[in-house]
């Protein structure tokens, strides 16, 4: 149950690449992704860490692989997880290369950052030979010299030249299994060098505001960045990149397309800032039912409202609400309805119980 969007976004159709069992672009749903922090050599923990991030909701994630050592860990990380495994790749073709053989589902490269065109050739002969598609990988931190030369410094301009002349080359040689990201740290730039991308490619698009820093800040700006782009259409996989855990850029990142309402996933929760009209702590009550519901991925709407002003409309367009009255009696709604007054000491406990009876029979229907 919930408000009818006042404004339905209308993507860009784009078209559809496979990465692994996920399809990219088209009318697919928006990917979320995130990238390990681990060492990829310690196998053990990397497959850890790609779990919880898949268990967060991602749909992909990203795996450095700068040695050799690196790209070859991936032939048992990838036996050993149920997501596909983006390999990031730099400068070194073989690395590519043995990447795409051990199991990754797709390539993060600049090819011309690769080298000649041999190497060029056999890095995407690899990718075709494993089922394997490609990240061209723009940055503005790292141009080609003679773009950089040329536009003085990185600037929207520069970042599509880049991409355009990074496309051709997988063009030329029949490769079209690729999207596209043109990333910066700056929120104007990437934003307007993803604009003008749209305009003149059809390749679907990754998302993310590079190195964008910590929790709150980098937050921040990705919502900015990302969410003005999704806004208008364009977009088909985003990645929120963090300083912080890479479990809460998945959060972050599906927080953002639930906001859009691009996608839904768990518990949405609606809840106050509180105040001195609350009939109960909203705030701590919030922050227990964030994590006592986690393990839901059924899209189920819950208001939390700490008392009667604003309560009962927003209850009446969520799935499970609850309203605070005086002296502890609290009232629960059901589908919008009036259900029980529920003591504040049952709070909790009454709520997370609905919305799992809700969820089961959502997942039942």
């Amino acid at each position: 149950m919930s408000i009818r969007p006042f404004r339905d976004i209308k993507r860009k159709k784009t078209k559809v690449i496979n990465v692994g069992k996920v399809k990219v672009g088209g009318n697919n749903p928006i990917s979320v992704q995130s990238m390990t922090n681990t060492l990829t050599t310690d196998i053990s923990a990397t497959i850890k860490q790609i779990n919880e991030i898949q268990n967060e909701g991602a749909d992909l994630v990203r795996v450095s692989c700068p040695d050799e050592s690196s790209s070859k860990a991936l032939n048992e990380i990838t036996k050993n997880v149920d997501i596909p495994v983006i390999a990031d790749i730099h400068f070194h073709y073989k690395r590519a290369i043995e990447a795409a053989e051990n199991g990754a589902s797709c390539l993060r490269i600049n090819p011309g950052n690769i080298g000649d065109k041999k190497k060029i050739h056999d890095v995407l002969q690899a990718a075709k030979d494993n089922n394997c598609s490609i990240r061209i990988g723009v940055n503005a931190g790292s141009l080609e010299k003679d773009i950089l030369d040329k536009f003085k410094e990185p600037c929207p301009e520069a970042l599509v030249e880049s991409a355009l002349r990074n496309i051709k080359i997988l063009e030329d040689q029949n490769f079209f299994n690729f999207k596209i990201s043109v990333k910066s740290s700056d929120v104007f730039l990437s934003i307007e060098a993803y604009r003008q991308l749209s305009k003149v490619s059809e390749y679907p698009l990754h998302l993310g505001i590079t190195e964008a820093g910590s929790f709150i800040s980098g937050s921040i700006k990705s919502s900015i960045g990302v969410g003005s782009l999704l806004l208008n259409g364009i977009g088909d996989t985003i990645r929120i990149s963090l300083s912080d855990d890479p479990v809460k850029e998945v959060k972050i990142g599906n927080e953002i397309l639930k906001s859009l309402n691009l996608r839904n996933r768990g518990v949405n929760i609606i809840s106050c800032p509180s105040c001195a009209r609350q009939g109960f702590q909203v705030i701590n009550t919030v922050k227990i039912l964030e994590e006592k519901l986690s393990h839901i991925k059924t899209p189920i709407t819950l208001s939390v409202i700490g008392c009667v002003v604003n309560g009962p409309g927003e209850a009446a367009m969520t799935d499970v609400g609850i309203t605070g009255g005086k002296n502890g009696n609290n009232m629960l709604y059901l589908s919008g309805v009036q259900k029980e007054k529920v003591l504040t000491e049952d709070m909790i406990k009454k709520v997370v119980n609905e919305v799992e009876k809700k969820a089961l029979k959502l997942e039942n229907k």
